[in-house]
């Protein structure tokens, strides 16, 4: 026969069953995790630097890619991940909510951002290029590639220009 002790064992796991159960459907399943920043100059600093890093990694990648050190498939993997980091600095940017008085700036690196995004993609199409043999085009290509380059550091000088 059940003892006392064992009935109010059998209670207690129960409840404690049905308790997290409930948790479950309680707690939010999609938590949006939300960054606040404090130091608009400090946090577009920050940004600065990593499209620094990106961008002498991404030219100097290209570099190699065209000097046949490194192949047209590797370098479209390497500039894939940067694309990708670019765009992550981009949404930071747009999330952060910057003040008035910060927005003109903030908007010109996302800007910035965005050209040298672009670039990253045409230096895509040139490794494609390579990769299938069709370097008919790729002079016309090139040229694109620097126009954004120097549109990305236009932007990025605006920035400066225009922070308070």
């Amino acid at each position: 026969m059940a003892t006392k002790k064992g009935i109010a064992l059998t209670g207690i796991i129960l409840a404690t069953i049905t308790a997290a159960s409930f948790l479950v459907w309680l707690i939010p399943q999609n938590i949006e995790t939300k960054i606040v920043i404090s130091d608009f100059e400090v946090h577009l600093d920050n940004i600065k630097k990593i499209h620094s890093a990106l961008n002498n990694e991404i030219n100097g990648q290209f570099q190699n890619m065209l000097d046949e050190k490194i192949t047209a498939k590797e370098y479209i993997s390497l500039a894939e991940i940067s694309s990708s980091q670019v765009n992550s600095q981009i949404i930071q940017l747009v999330e952060s909510k910057a003040p008035e008085e910060w927005y003109e700036s903030y908007l010109n690196y996302i800007e910035s951002l965005k050209t040298f995004n672009s670039q990253i993609r045409e230096t895509i199409i040139v490794a494609t290029m390579i990769s299938e043999e069709k370097t008919n085009d790729m002079p016309d290509v090139i040229k694109k590639i620097d126009s954004f380059k120097k549109n990305s550091e236009v932007l990025a000088k605006a920035s400066d220009q225009s922070r308070p």
